[in-house]
């Protein structure tokens, strides 16, 4: 009789019910992975820059993160001391070695491809809502090919800032942040090329469009997960000290 139990809570859509809107959604998210998604990771970024013309431009970034919160980019030559610095939803910037500009910053794509499984709930929300996300709105859709839900926006909305993330899997495929009011300027960033890591998720793909014109694609390669990852990677105080020392 025990054996039907999981049977008949499916049946009675007793299991796992659909989320109702953003923060069900989040909720479902972390509750999936909490357990098993990586708390470091580092890899090889090969970009392609893509101008109004076409013409493209490629350059390479090696790349480190301390889930949840904590990514450092290096430009690579890695001598030429250039780079980024992202934590504590702040961005560093570096040039040369020394910091050149410093911004509040909360980096959508940390929180919705990674911190969203590690850190609480409560947290990931308060972000999403800085973010101006509507997390009351939310349909279902297919992207890829696959269903999708899509939170912030209704159905054929582009001019509302949303996220879109897979039904089955729950890891984020997509965002669309549009400009300033009257600017018709629409930002797509999406996440491609998921592959399984462990019982976690990593896309190594990452592609921006504005207005559906290709600008900026990351591909990924060397990707190592839960490795450690000295702490100082990810203090601007010890910026050139951490890259020479790693």
């Amino acid at each position: 009789m025990l054996v039907l139990v999981p049977t008949l809570a499916l049946a009675l859509g007793l299991a796992d019910p659909s989320p109702r809107d953003g923060r069900e959604l989040i909720r479902a998210m972390h509750d999936r992975y909490a357990g098993s998604w990586y708390r470091t990771l580092a890899f090889t970024q090969h970009n392609t820059a893509t101008d109004t013309a076409g013409k493209e431009t490629t350059s390479t970034w090696r790349e480190y993160a301390s889930l949840p919160g904590g990514l450092r980019i290096d430009f690579l030559p890695a001598d030429s001391g250039g780079g980024i610095v992202f934590r504590n939803d702040s961005e560093y910037v570096f040039t040369h070695d020394s910091l050149t500009r410093t911004l509040p910053l909360v980096h959508p794509l940390l929180v919705l491809g990674f911190d969203v499984y590690l850190q609480p709930v409560d947290t990931t929300l308060a972000k999403l809502t800085r973010l101006g996300i509507d997390l009351a709105t939310m349909h279902e859709d297919t992207w890829q090919g696959r269903p999708v839900y899509v939170v912030g926006a209704a159905a054929g909305d582009s001019q509302r800032v949303q996220f879109w993330v897979d039904r089955e899997r729950l890891v984020f495929v997509r965002m669309l942040q549009p400009g300033r009011a009257g600017s018709g300027r629409v930002a797509d960033s999406r996440f491609e090329d998921y592959r399984p890591v462990g019982g976690a998720w990593l896309s190594a793909r990452v592609v921006f469009l504005v207005n559906g014109r290709p600008v900026w694609k990351e591909e990924y390669v060397d990707i190592r997960t839960g490795e450690p990852l000295d702490a100082g990677l990810f203090d601007p105080r010890r910026f050139a000290a951490a890259r020479r020392g790693n």
